[in-house]
């Protein structure tokens, strides 16, 4: 048997700073927790060197409904799709009640970056280190 795909969730609250003028989250929070969780994920994976030279090249988010301060949230991100240069992971934040049941789907989306060694200035493919350790969900 296989590993399994290569994923991470991570728990937050919605704090103030996090909310913008009309009293819930604000739209750059939740690329943040992506983020956050992107972080986690290739930390999980032993990969530090993929955060110098994996940058963005498209993000892609949809909000379905509104988290408000205080509110627990988990977001969830997988490696969708690993290709010769590029890596494309997709991403979930969910708003949790106080027993820590799913409330709604807040928002979820893609988060794809390419493969530039140090020192370069384009893409290349990925080293087999990353190929040996990231499991997509679809192969």
């Amino acid at each position: 048997m296989g590993k399994p795909p290569s994923s991470c969730s991570i728990e937050r609250t919605v704090e103030w700073v996090d909310t913008d003028a009309t009293g819930h989250q604000h739209n750059s929070v939740i690329l943040r927790w992506a983020e956050a969780c992107e972080a986690q994920l290739f930390r999980d994976l032993d990969l530090p060197e993929y955060f110098p030279t994996a940058p963005r090249v498209q993000q892609t988010v949809n909000f379905t409904a509104k988290l408000y301060f205080g509110q627990r949230v988990r977001t969830t991100i997988r490696v969708e799709r690993i290709g010769e240069k590029s890596l494309t992971l997709v991403f979930t934040t969910e708003g949790l009640d106080a027993d820590g049941a799913v409330q709604n789907k807040a928002a979820h989306g893609t988060v794809t970056s390419a493969y530039v060694a140090p020192g370069a200035s384009h893409a290349s493919s990925w080293p087999a280190i990353f190929r040996e350790r990231i499991v997509p969900l679809t192969i």
